[in-house]
């Protein structure tokens, strides 16, 4: 009975251990983050941004050209979807994510009202930019990384959805997180814990930022 025993309990062992090899496992993310902004979104269109930004080079080095998917992350106001629509061309797409509803129907608005038809609006999840499968040529996250709860979650999925060579642009602040920005070499980490290496690192960006970041997939 005894030998019996102590073989049910060696069995049961070896299968609670093959569970755990098998297990899923989701990153642990517990760093601060700021609250996402829900205010006016016309402050994002403020006159000069575009040449302080030098949002031509930013697309340059994202190589957004002609017939481009092109997605923005943290769309807002539609600022930067709009500039990279006119560089796609109507034989490229842009996708402008945001997880604010108002934020959404402001893009709306102003795609019908300035008759951009190569600008999709994706009601987004905060860990999920929910874009189509192995779509995307380029992404940029222009402010917003620093307000994303779950940012290697969010990363991770992101990956599902581009294009082999896709390149992730990442604009934003040095900081603790909490207060509209996040170190760049935080940023850099939780970029390699979910799959990308550092492509570039740049500081030619002059909207009240501090650095350019952009990564690929590792192979």
């Amino acid at each position: 009975m005894l030998r019996h025993r102590v073989l049910l309990l060696a069995m049961l062992l070896l299968t609670l251990g093959s569970a755990a090899q098998t297990a899923p496992t989701h990153p642990v993310e517990t760093r601060k983050t700021s609250t996402p902004y829900t205010g006016d979104l016309s402050i994002f269109d403020s006159p000069g941004r575009e040449d302080r930004l030098q949002i031509n080079r930013v697309m340059d080095i994202l190589g957004i050209t002609s017939g481009k998917t092109v997605a923005d992350i943290g769309a807002g106001s539609g600022w930067f979807s709009v500039r990279a629509a006119k560089r796609v061309g109507d034989s490229g797409t842009v996708y402008a994510v945001d997880i604010n509803p108002d934020a959404i129907q402001h893009i709306q608005n102003r795609i019908d009202k300035e008759g951009f038809h190569n600008v999709k609006p994706v009601l987004s999840r905060p860990d999920d930019p929910l874009l189509p499968p192995h779509r995307i040529d380029a992404v940029l996250l222009l402010k917003t990384y620093h307000e994303v709860a779950k940012p290697v979650t969010l990363l991770q999925n992101l990956r599902l959805s581009l294009k082999p060579g896709a390149r992730v642009g990442i604009i934003d602040r040095n900081g603790n997180g909490e207060n509209h920005g996040v170190a760049k070499d935080i940023v850099v980490k939780e970029a390699s814990e979910a799959g990308y290496n550092l492509a570039g690192r740049y500081d030619f960006v002059k909207d009240g930022m501090d650095y350019f970041l952009v990564f690929t997939v590792k192979e």
